[in-house]
């Protein structure tokens, strides 16, 4: 693949909606497979007899390697292009995904779901998507192509739920499970529109603000030196646990009240189908109102809804419902977290400074996917994941509220 970056000028650039369509379906099938890999569990865990706390570990790491992956793969991204990277993720996603079914070690699991799988997640993950678009789309169209982008992870988990629970009843878990792997490779194509990186652009431009001067060690040393950006990232380490902690238990859970097990592959696509319509409003809402306060309201309406739930009989009518609630809010975070970074600090190292935040939702994702499973296993119940998850969410909208969403150089003159 040719990699190399032709002169800025507009006539260089791919079309709008091809950059969209090739970010979007490429989040698209590899969110769609990560977040139905909760459907396997409890098939997992009868093959293997393992139990369900080393499997939860295995997919907990998952989570923590897919975040640590992100700020690497976007540095990479940023320098050598996000052609390249997405190429070897979507590579990776596939590899990972074939073999699971013929670990029958925890370590296998690990290195099968949470090394390869989830590592190439990550290279074809959030923080590379969201930095080749900062890079391709104008920025005044910005923050609906993240949402877009954002909407395709959603649909990807809407399809993937009712093709995994479809193939499961037709061929087994296991061929299911390995059919996932092989359907990833329909991202491969994106590699090639989303080609080029973020800080030759910018040197061609002339930079941003400064940013295009910035070494990546410069760049990491005044993201972490501004308080707003820790912030961002603390908020981000609550949606880490409690994407992850329902991506991966939620069909658990459902399984627990004694609904039926077709009920949580419907909860799954719920969750998927309405995290379109959350992420296509987020995307519209954050040119419109402040950043910070749409994630405040996002934090919040989590732990409202649920608090609702664990309150509400548990019948297929109120999970259905949850699931549409949680949908709206599930990766709604990502356009103006997403946003908040591009604001703060400039598109040149974009994908490296939004995998770093990647990595705090991440290792909040690891948290909640193991101690889901920890948790039910020493107590038989979910219920004191849920209260936690209730106090991190209100601990989340009341830490983005202190925000300040001016670039750092900009208040350091502001304030001179």
């Amino acid at each position: 693949m040719h990699d190399a970056v032709t002169p800025a000028k507009p006539a260089a650039l791919p079309a709008l909606w091809l950059v969209l369509l090739a970010a979007a379906g490429a989040f698209a099938l590899t969110m769609g497979v990560r977040q139905t890999m909760g459907l396997y569990l409890s098939p997992l865990n009868t093959a293997t007899q393992l139990g369900l706390g080393s499997i939860s570990l295995a997919f907990a790491f998952g989570q923590l390697w897919w975040g640590l992956t992100q700020p690497f793969a976007g540095a990479v991204a940023d320098r050598i292009g996000a052609g390249r990277t997405v190429l070897l993720g979507v590579a990776l996603v596939a590899l990972g995904t074939i073999i699971t079914p013929l670990m029958t070690s925890t370590v296998g699991l690990i290195l099968a779901v949470g090394v390869l799988a989830a590592g190439g997640a990550g290279m074809a993950g959030p923080s590379v998507l969201m930095g080749a678009v900062t890079r391709l789309v104008p920025p005044e169209r910005r923050g609906l192509a993240t949402g877009v982008v954002n909407a395709g992870g959603s649909f990807g988990q809407f399809a993937m739920a009712p093709i995994a629970v479809g193939l499961t009843a037709a061929v087994g878990w296991a061929a299911s499970m390995q059919w996932l792997g092989v359907i990833v490779l329909l991202a491969l194509p994106a590699a090639w529109v989303l080609r080029g990186n973020a800080r030759a652009l910018a040197a061609q431009a002339g930079g941003a603000a400064g940013a295009a001067a910035l070494s990546a060690r410069e760049a990491i040393a005044q993201a972490l030196a501004t308080p707003s950006y820790r912030y961002l990232s603390a908020g981000f380490f609550v949606c880490g646990f409690h994407v992850a902690f329902l991506a991966t238990h939620l069909p658990g859970v459902i399984a627990a009240c004694g609904l039926p097990q077709e009920v949580g592959g419907w909860a799954l696509a719920m969750i998927g189908l309405f995290n379109i319509v959350g992420s296509l409003l987020m995307g519209w809402a954050v040119g419109r109102w402040r950043m910070k306060s749409l994630l405040a309201w996002v934090y919040a309406t989590r732990a409202a809804a649920v608090l609702l739930f664990l309150l509400l009989p548990k019948t297929t009518a109120v999970v259905l419902v949850f699931s549409a609630v949680m949908g709206v809010s599930f990766l709604s975070t990502v356009p103006p977290t997403a946003g908040l970074v591009a604001k703060m600090f400039g598109p040149a190292n974009m994908a490296m400074l939004f995998g770093i935040v990647m990595l705090a939702h991440q290792v909040g994702g690891f948290l909640g996917a193991f101690l889901g499973g920890y948790v039910f296993q020493a107590t038989g119940s979910y219920d004191w994941v849920w209260y936690v998850d209730i106090v991190l969410a209100v601990g989340a909208a009341l830490v983005n509220l202190p925000i300040r969403e001016a670039p750092p150089r900009l208040r350091a003159a502001q304030t001179a």
